[in-house]
């Protein structure tokens, strides 16, 4: 086996970990995939021979393009405020493939990666690399060019933000099918009370159309006001996991799609999460919850 198709054996050991990382960090499942060939393309230019733990370089290499990319996003962004759905992971209702269960390991609901396009990119890489993958703060200091106190605190902050913003789901999958599947039965028949017995009186509502078209919906009562929407997707729901937990991906009569993912906590749904951008949607693969 020549040099580098044994390098390419042992850069691919670490792909399901690196895209794991990447995707937290970015939320953005093509951008990952970009961020973890620009690690193996640095790794091929490198003389391995040098790297003592070839894992915590690759992540390492792969926390700095994140960090990157997230700097130059806070760039482009015109409005701080502006509501970006993490890309969602789709699987159908009765499992996710192995290659899935890899980059939502840890339970990475898309509420908690919700959370997290809220932090600053260094609060970000370093909850997610310490937190998520026990990146010691000296190796995180040095991305951030930072002391590890420093480091250390802003990782304290973001775990406060996420711990007080991001609902654990349920573990009872079933349980969860079970409230989502009586949302929408109260939508079709139109029981507004039933409706909102099934909605946590905090629950949250996000929406994101693209082109910085959002929407957001606080409270029981003004989340179940939607009724009648839907109960006009009740017909074109097909039951699927949305980062592993119970979602909806929806056909409409015109073939336009758009994905619902719920956060179910205590039996009740505290979060929706709604992705309808055409453009973001068209670069997901749905083919195994319909076409």
């Amino acid at each position: 086996m020549d040099r580098s198709a044994g390098l390419l054996q042992r850069f691919e050991e670490h792909r399901p970990r690196l895209r794991a990382v990447a995707y937290r960090m970015l939320g953005s499942l093509s951008e990952a995939e970009d961020a973890v060939q620009e690690a193996w393309l640095r790794l091929d230019r490198t003389d391995a021979s040098t790297v003592e733990n070839l894992g915590g370089w690759l992540t390492t290499v792969v926390g700095r393009v994140c960090l990157n990319l997230l700097r130059a996003r806070e760039t482009r962004r015109e409005d701080p405020l502006e509501l970006r759905m993490p890309d969602p992971v789709v699987s159908p209702a009765d499992g996710v493939d192995p290659e899935q269960e890899a980059l939502l390991a840890d339970s990475v609901g898309l509420a908690l990666l919700v959370v997290l396009e809220t932090l600053g990119p260094a609060e970000r890489l370093a909850f997610v690399l310490h937190d998520m993958f026990a990146v010691p703060f000296e190796e995180i200091a040095a991305l951030l060019e930072r002391s590890p106190a420093a480091t250390r605190q802003l990782a304290s902050r973001a775990r406060r933000r996420v711990q007080g913003q991001a609902p654990v789901p349920d573990p009872d999958l079933a349980q969860q099918r079970r409230v989502v599947d009586a949302f929408f039965a109260a939508a079709r028949d139109g029981e507004f009370e039933a409706l909102v017995s099934v909605l946590d009186p905090d629950v949250v509502l996000r929406s994101d159309a693209g082109t910085g078209i959002s929407v957001l919906l606080n409270g029981a009562r003004t989340v179940a006001g939607q009724a009648v929407l839907y109960a006009k997707l009740a017909p074109f729901v097909r039951p699927a996991l949305i980062n592993g937990a119970a979602g909806v991906v929806v056909i409409g009569e015109d073939r336009r799609w758009s994905i619902m993912a719920f956060t179910v906590t205590d039996g009740r749904i505290v979060a929706i999460n709604v992705l309808t951008d055409p453009e973001r949607l068209a670069a997901l693969d749905l083919s195994a919850v319909g076409d």
